[in-house]
């Protein structure tokens, strides 16, 4: 049913702000400069940053020198973000339709936003749209196969029993750098280029552990829904496997790897597309 996955999101969410951030947001910052970089973000660039969740990113382009405009469709989020870049202008909005006039920014950025909306062509199209024609664009989502960042979690669930609940599907791409290259292309950018970004994110055990507990993300989800035993038959599991990842600082590694593609924006006029530089 048309609108279910963006509905199931929107719930999925709520007022998850302040676990977020003190648990996988840190994981996700270790895109931020990449993400920057790719979009030209730099002093004085009039950046929109979608789905800022605590701000990381907003924050990350502020001390480059830019002029920040953030968005997010968490009103718990905007509170946090507004917080934690006091610098941006901070607002709600929600994909695929932006409260901004078009051609408004210099550059867009979305770090991992992309595999959290129901038509992913949409949302794209739609911050092509509210860049000017020759800004870039630049988006990150988590790697189909290779990130294993959240395998502690998956290994414990399984060895405890859980049986993962249906829940409602996006439209499908392939989280590959050929594929989200493609979608970027088809949603009609121009000069599109993508790599992998690989990195250890080292963490403690508990805070980690944090995000499903505090009902953080889909991971979060499924634990919110277990019985009080099945809850605790994971945290064991969880426990026992994190202690054979401790490294000598007490920490655990946990090897992400993530997606990372850009391009130019276009101006389309009479069925053609226009790239204008600078």
């Amino acid at each position: 049913m048309a609108g279910e996955f963006d509905a199931h999101e929107r719930q999925m969410w709520a007022g998850a702000a302040k676990a977020y951030a003190g648990s996988f947001a840190a994981l996700c910052a270790g895109a931020a400069e990449a993400l920057l970089d790719a979009a030209g973000v730099r002093e004085g660039v009039r950046v929109l940053d979608v789905g800022t969740g605590p701000g990381t990113i907003a924050a990350a382009a502020l001390a480059r020198g830019a002029e920040v405009v953030a968005v997010d469709a968490e009103p718990s989020m905007v509170e946090l973000a507004a917080a934690n870049a006091p610098g941006a202008e901070v607002r709600h909005g929600v994909l695929p339709e932006l409260p901004f006039a078009d051609g408004s920014f210099d550059a867009v950025v979305g770090n991992f936003v992309v595999n959290h909306v129901e038509d992913p062509w949409a949302a794209l199209t739609e911050l092509r749209r509210v860049a000017r024609p020759g800004g870039r664009l630049a988006v990150t989502v988590w790697h189909a196969t290779a990130n294993e960042a959240m395998s502690l979690f998956n290994q414990a669930m399984d060895e405890a029993g859980v049986v993962r609940p249906s829940y409602p599907a996006p439209m499908s791409f392939t989280r590959t750098v050929e594929g989200l290259c493609g979608l970027l292309e088809q949603a009609g950018l121009a000069e599109v280029a993508g790599r992998e970004l690989a990195w250890t994110h080292r963490e403690d055990p508990e805070v980690w552990w944090s995000g499903p507990a505090g009902g953080v993300a889909g991971i979060g989800r499924v634990m919110s829904e277990q019985t009080p035993g099945m809850y605790a038959r994971v945290k064991t599991a969880y426990d026992r496997l994190a202690a054979g990842r401790l490294g000598g600082d007490g920490l655990i590694g946990l090897p992400a790897v993530a997606v990372l593609a850009s391009g130019r924006c276009q101006q389309v006029t009479g069925g053609h597309s226009v790239v204008a530089g600078r």
